[in-house]
C-alpha cells in the first residue's frame, strides 16, 4: 500500500479490503510512508529549498528503490509478484508506479486517482453540486444553497453583522481584506465539499466530524420545515463544524492561513507540503468558477496561485504552475495513460472522479465507476451499510486480481 499526503496508519495493516484480499491470495502486506510527510523526515526542515526533493516521481523511486530492497532481503523470487494499491492521491501513484516500473510491480488497484493535472479544477464544485441532487433526488437541497448564498451576500453588504453573529465570526467584516473575504466563502464551500467527498463512508479513522452527517442530514436540515431563513441553516451546519473541530469562531483571516502554512519546521500541519505539490505538479485548485450560481464566483484560481507566491515566493506564478501542470501530464499520460493491469475505481458522489479513467478503453486496464459512493470507498472495510453495487465492485477487483496473479 502506497502513502500519499499524511502518516502512514499502522490500522491500514489490520482492517481495509485489501487486507481482506491478502488473506484469500495468501500475500504479505507492507505500507510504505511517502516522504516529506508522517515521520518520514529527509531533509533538516521545510523550507523552500529544502522541499526540492518532494515530488511525485521522486515518491515513485523510493517505491521502487524500497521493493528492489525488499525482494534482496526477504530473498523473494521471481515468481513473487507484487501488486500496489493507493486511494486519492497514492492511487495515481499506484497507476503510475506500474506505468514506469513495470518490472518491478506486476499490477495495480487505483482507487480514486486524479490522473489529470489540472490547474483550475472547477469540476470539483460541479461535481458536489450534482452529488447534492443525486442523493436527495431532486433541486430542494440546491436552490436552498443558491438561496443562503444570495442571502449571505447581500446581508453583508447591508447588515453584515447579521452574518459575523450567525457564522461566528473571529472579526468583523469591517477589518476584513479581499483575501479574507474569498477564504471566508471557501471555507463555507469547503464544509459541503467534504460533507460530499466522504459522504456515508465507512473509513479507517474517519474524521469525527463527519459522524453522522451526510449529504441526506445535512440537505434535511437546510431543506426542512421551519421559519428560519435559508442563510441561518447553512450557518448552523457551519456552527456544528466548528464545535466538532474544537473551533470557538470562524478563523477567515487570509493572513493567518499562509502564515501556518509558512512554516518550516516539522510537526507543523502537513498541509505546507501537500501545498508544495499543487504548486509544482498538479495545480488541483477547487475554484468557484464551475458553479457561480451555487457558491458565487468569489474565489477563483487567482486566490489559489496567490497562496503559492505568498507562501512559496513570487515564482511560482500562473505560468509557473501551469507548466507544472503540463509537465505532469506529458510525463504520465494523464487521462490517455497507456499501461496494463491497472484497475481504475470511482465513485460517481466523488468530485475526483471527474479527473480520472472512468470508462474501461482496454481489458487490461477496466475501470470501475460505483454510482452512489464518495471518495476511496471501495478501500474501506466492508460495512451491512454497503449498496449492492459497492459490493459487486469489491468482487469484481478480487477477479482481476485473481486472473492477473496468475499471468507469468
Amino acid at each position: 500500500m502506497i502513502g500519499g499526503e499524511g502518516p502512514a496508519d499502522p490500522r491500514w495493516m489490520v482492517r481495509g479490503a485489501w487486507i481482506e484480499y491478502a488473506q484469500k491470495f495468501k500475500a504479505l502486506c507492507i505500507n510504505l510512508e511517502h516522504r516529506y510527510y508522517g515521520e518520514s523526515h529527509p531533509t533538516e526542515d521545510l523550507s523552500t529549498k529544502n522541499l526540492q526533493y518532494l515530488s511525485s516521481y521522486q515518491a515513485l523511486a523510493d517505491l521502487a528503490n524500497f521493493i528492489t530492497s525488499m525482494n534482496m532481503e526477504l530473498r523473494l523470487n521471481k515468481d513473487i509478484k507484487w501488486i500496489a494499491f493507493g486511494g486519492s492521491y497514492p492511487g495515481s501513484l499506484a497507476a503510475w508506479l506500474r506505468l514506469k516500473y513495470p518490472h518491478l510491480v506486476h499490477a495495480a488497484v487505483s482507487s480514486s486517482g486524479p490522473l489529470l493535472a489540472k490547474v483550475n479544477f472547477m469540476e470539483y464544485f460541479e461535481v458536489v453540486v450534482n452529488a447534492l441532487r443525486e442523493k436527495t433526488g431532486g433541486e430542494e437541497c440546491v436552490e436552498q444553497l443558491k438561496l443562503a448564498h444570495y442571502q449571505i451576500v447581500t446581508l453583508i453588504r447591508t447588515n453584515p453583522e447579521i452574518i459575523e453573529k450567525e457564522f461566528k465570526l473571529c472579526k468583523p467584516f469591517s477589518e476584513a481584506t479581499t483575501n479574507d473575504m474569498k477564504n471566508f466563502y471557501n471555507s463555507i464551500a469547503d464544509d459541503f465539499a467534504d460533507l460530499v467527498q466522504y459522504n456515508e463512508d465507512n473509513r479507517i479513522g474517519a474524521d469525527k466530524r463527519y459522524l453522522n452527517l451526510t449529504i441526506n442530514t445535512v440537505c434535511n436540515m437546510i431543506t426542512g420545515e421551519g421559519s428560519d431563513p435559508a442563510y441561518k441553516k447553512v450557518a448552523n451546519f457551519n456552527s456544528i463544524i466548528l464545535e466538532k473541530t474544537n473551533q470557538t469562531c470562524l478563523d477567515y483571516s487570509y493572513d493567518n492561513m499562509i502564515n501556518e502554512l509558512r512554516k518550516v519546521s516539522w510537526g507543523s500541519d502537513e498541509a505546507r507540503q501537500w501545498t508544495y505539490q499543487t504548486c509544482t505538479e498538479f495545480g488541483f485548485y477547487q475554484t468557484s468558477s464551475g458553479e457561480v450560481e451555487v457558491f458565487g464566483n468569489l474565489f477563483p484560481i487567482n486566490f489559489f496561485i496567490k497562496q503559492c507566491q505568498d507562501i512559496f515566493g513570487n515564482k511560482f506564478d500562473q505560468n509557473f504552475i501551469t507548466s507544472a501542470a503540463h509537465w505532469t501530464n506529458a510525463y504520465y499520460g494523464a487521462l490517455g495513460i497507456s499501461v496494463s493491469r491497472v484497475v481504475f475505481v470511482h465513485g460517481s458522489v466523488d468530485p475526483w472522479h471527474a479527473l480520472g479513467v472512468t470508462t474501461t478503453e482496454t481489458n487490461d486496464t477496466p475501470a470501475i465507476y460505483i454510482h452512489g459512493t464518495a471518495h476511496c470507498a471501495n478501500m474501506y472495510p466492508s460495512s451491512d451499510k454497503d449498496s449492492s453495487e459497492l459490493v459487486e465492485a469489491r468482487v469484481e477487483i478480487e477477479q482481476y486480481l485473481s486472473s492477473w496473479i496468475n499471468l507469468p
